[in-house]
């Protein structure tokens, strides 16, 4: 079994995000091998980091917990983040502690109990990404390690905001589930506000890894 003494290590810590789009300046291993150098630089307790090859990339640089994930379009379904067990083991042996999925209520090709059993046999913990508390619930029955706030907004029935999900942090604060904060935290405030909500820790990403984001927001800040 994984340890679980890893979350105690990422307890009150700020995980960086490092993943550029397939269209991104961004978009080559190295790169976000150096952006997750930069990440440890200034302070950052962990990383998170999607696809295979920048998983390995990371981990070839740096010993800092990595949260992996990977992201698959498939016709089967609308489930995108690590939809499939063998990927979640796969980035278990590239050296991810973590392993991200996708823990909403839509259909799979899998079943959420079979991934997570399969990633804690490669000797990774699990992180279910949800978007309700309902979801945060029944990913931990499932066998969940942590959960993340990181699908809010991107399932149709949950909080459609501009911003960070609140009052999801609220909820899974008062119902004593341990959460990780993620998702439109785009401010050092935002961070701490997460953390003042409960938030075992926070991840972000946008914010410090996406200049080309970051541009567009000063862009618009001025056109407006």
């Amino acid at each position: 079994m994984p340890e679980r003494s890893l979350l105690d290590q990422l307890d009150g810590g700020l995980i960086v995000s490092c993943q550029a789009n397939p269209d991104s300046p961004l978009r080559d291993p190295y790169i976000i091998g150096r952006l997750a150098l930069a990440a440890e630089r200034g302070g950052a307790v962990g990383l998170r980091i999607q696809g295979l090859e920048d998983v390995a990339a990371v981990r070839a640089v740096t010993a800092l917990p990595i949260i992996g994930l990977t992201k698959t379009d498939r016709d089967d379904t609308e489930v995108y983040i690590t939809p499939t067990a063998a990927e979640g083991v796969r980035l278990a042996e590239l050296g991810a502690q973590i392993v991200a999925f996708d823990a909403t209520s839509r259909s799979r090709p899998e079943a959420l109990a079979d991934m997570f059993a399969a990633v804690h046999a490669a000797g990774a913990l699990v992180m279910g990404d949800i978007s309700t508390l309902d979801e945060a619930r029944a990913a931990y029955d499932q066998g969940a390690d942590i959960v993340s706030t990181t699908l809010s907004g991107y399932t149709p029935y949950s909080r459609q905001l501009a911003g960070p999900d609140w009052e999801l942090m609220r909820e899974l604060r008062d119902a004593g589930l341990p959460f990780a904060a993620e998702g439109r935290l785009n401010s050092p405030a935002d961070a701490a506000q997460a953390m003042s909500l409960g938030a075992s820790f926070v991840v972000v990403g946008s914010a410090i890894t996406r200049p080309d984001v970051i541009t567009g927001w000063f862009r618009q800040a001025l056109e407006t």
